[in-house]
C-alpha cells in the first residue's frame, strides 16, 4: 500500500471516528433550536398520535420550534368540540402546547372543498391558504425536518 493511499485511510478513519464521537454528543444532549414540521392529513388517530409524539418531542427538547400543518382530515381535530376515543377533548391539549410556542396551521383549500368554516374551528387554529405548499416552505426556505406521525 502505497504511503499517499495510507495517509488517506488513516485520514478516513480518523474522521470517521471524529464524526461518531460528535453525534454521540447530540444524542446526549437534543436540547436546542430543532425546527419541525409535523404533517397531520388522516383523521383523529393521526391526530392522538401526532400530539402525543408532539408532547414527547417538547419534553426531551423543549426548545424544538414545531409546526403542525394540518389539511384533508387532519384538520378535524382543531374543530370545536373534537374528542378523542377517550372522550378528551383535542382542544385542552391544543391549547397546552400552543402556550409552549407551537403552532396550528389550517389550510384553507380543505376549508373550501370541504365547505367548512373558521368559525368551526377552535381559536388555536391558524390558517394557511395550502397545507401542502406550507409543508414544502417550511422544509425548503426555513430548514424544518418532515415528520407525519
Amino acid at each position: 500500500m502505497g504511503i499517499a493511499r495510507h495517509g488517506a485511510l488513516v485520514l478516513f478513519a480518523a474522521t470517521a471516528v471524529t464524526g461518531c464521537a460528535s453525534s454521540g454528543d447530540s444524542i446526549r444532549n437534543p436540547v436546542g433550536p430543532d425546527k419541525v414540521v409535523y404533517h397531520f392529513n388522516a383523521g383523529l388517530e393521526q391526530a392522538t398520535n401526532g400530539l402525543r409524539n408532539v408532547r414527547n418531542h417538547l419534553e426531551v427538547n423543549p426548545k424544538a420550534r414545531i409546526v403542525v400543518v394540518a389539511h384533508a382530515q387532519g384538520v378535524d381535530f382543531m374543530m370545536k368540540d373534537m374528542k378523542d376515543k377517550n372522550g378528551n377533548p383535542y382542544q385542552v391539549t391544543v391549547e397546552d402546547l400552543k402556550n409552549q410556542g407551537i403552532r396550528f396551521d389550517v389550510c384553507e383549500i380543505t376549508l373550501r372543498n370541504r365547505t367548512l368554516k373558521k368559525d368551526q374551528f377552535i381559536d388555536e387554529a391558524t390558517y394557511v391558504p395550502s397545507g401542502v405548499a406550507e409543508i414544502a416552505r417550511l422544509q425548503q426556505r426555513e430548514g424544518y425536518a418532515y415528520l407525519r406521525p
